[in-house]
């Protein structure tokens, strides 16, 4: 029987039917003995960063992370790294308009050649809609018809995207509905590409925090962005949606959230991908609409994600040759395990991806229910 650090970390995996240096494509495979040491004393931290560091392999990332997952993990492990992650959520609005700008430095602003070599044609870093098909482009085209058809645009709407990544969605909307889109993003990156991929297109761009909004629009749209706001932030950005918008105008949020409320995110996400970012529950978001907007339609695109993550991972990988000018091997490892750890928790249905649809003061009659494209 195993013992110290290491026999801490068996009797974890043992739960998850996983084993040391097994023969299963989801078993670990330990380079460095003091592997262990580090996941007992940080946790998923420590795990990340050890993957990062070459200590450990797995022929199937994502398989691993499912089966921890499903197992509950991240609810037997406790660790300091976790307890002051939440003292500082609690203590500080961690997604000001200072601290917000961190995630744009870290993630969104590193290079658009990244991102590119991953996404499909319109640019969509977030979940595709693999309504009858397994091709991204298409579920990302779906996805975006979707969208279209939940918010009944037309040529005449004036459309307000909060969080616009790189155009795509406004690309999409101007050129088939031919209505004209504003979007706003604090990234200098996003903007600048988005500007290009957009020329002459009846679009608007601001580089803005979502606080500073004025204006009316038709039709709003928050895809992607929610998980940036953070818990203090819910209440006052539904708000300002609301103010933003004409009464009889819809808005529809498309965000990833978790089964149950949290003060902080994953202290290995947080400290290399997204910093100071939280993943809203179901209760969080109805708490922050209640009084603001009527709720017509909500969604469950979650199960979608795990496709997508696989199939960036596949042509991030298939590019890697066109990138590591640019980005060394510990980054490859980083983004190997982003893509195919947040695959994983898909699959284990740990994390969920909402589409909600909000209207100022209830469509009278109803909102059709809308599901295929």
């Amino acid at each position: 029987m195993l013992t110290g650090y290491k026999g801490i970390v068996q009797k974890l995996l043992d739960g998850a039917g996983i084993s040391i240096n097994g023969s299963k494509s989801y078993d670990i495979q330990v380079h460095d003995e003091r592997l262990y040491k580090r996941i007992v004393l940080k946790g998923s931290l420590g795990l990340g960063e050890a993957y990062m560091d070459g200590w450990w392999d797995v022929k199937q990332l994502d398989e691993f992370f499912y089966r921890l997952l499903k197992y509950k993990i991240d609810e037997k492990v406790k660790t300091w790294v976790k307890f002051l992650s939440n003292i500082k959520s609690i203590l500080f609005n961690m997604q000001d308009k200072v601290r917000s700008k961190l995630v744009v430095k870290k993630h969104y602003d590193i290079g658009n050649d990244l991102y590119m070599s991953f996404l499909d044609p319109y640019n969509q870093y977030t979940c595709g809609y693999f309504e009858d098909t397994d091709d991204l482009n298409e579920a990302q085209e779906k996805k975006l018809a979707l969208i279209c058809k939940k918010l009944e645009l037309s040529a005449k709407d004036k459309v307000l995207d909060i969080g616009c990544g790189w155009g795509g969605f406004m690309k999409y909307a101007a050129e088939k509905i031919g209505c004209h889109v504003t979007g706003i993003s604090i990234s200098g990156e996003q903007i600048r590409y988005a500007r290009e991929f957009t020329k002459n297109l009846p679009v608007t761009f601001r580089k803005m925090d979502y606080r500073e909004l004025r204006g009316k629009f038709d039709k709003v749209l928050v895809c992607g962005m929610l998980e940036h706001v953070g818990a203090k932030n819910y209440r006052r950005i539904m708000e300002i949606v609301h103010s933003c918008m004409d009464k009889s105008g819809k808005f529809l949020l498309h965000t990833i959230g978790g089964n149950t409320p949290v003060t902080s995110t994953d202290p290995w996400i947080s400290k290399y991908i997204f910093p100071n970012s939280l993943l809203p529950s179901i209760s969080q978001i109805s708490k922050a609409t209640e009084g603001v907007f009527v709720l017509e339609d909500l969604q469950n695109l979650g199960a979608y994600y795990d496709k997508t993550l696989l199939a960036w991972y596949h042509n991030f990988k298939k590019n890697w040759d066109t990138l590591k000018t640019r980005y060394d091997n510990r980054f490859f490892r980083m983004w190997e395990y982003y893509l195919l750890s947040c695959a994983g928790s898909f699959r284990a249905r740990d994390n969920q991806l909402w589409q909600f649809v909000f209207t100022p003061e209830g469509q009278s009659g109803g909102m059709q229910y809308i599901r295929h494209t």
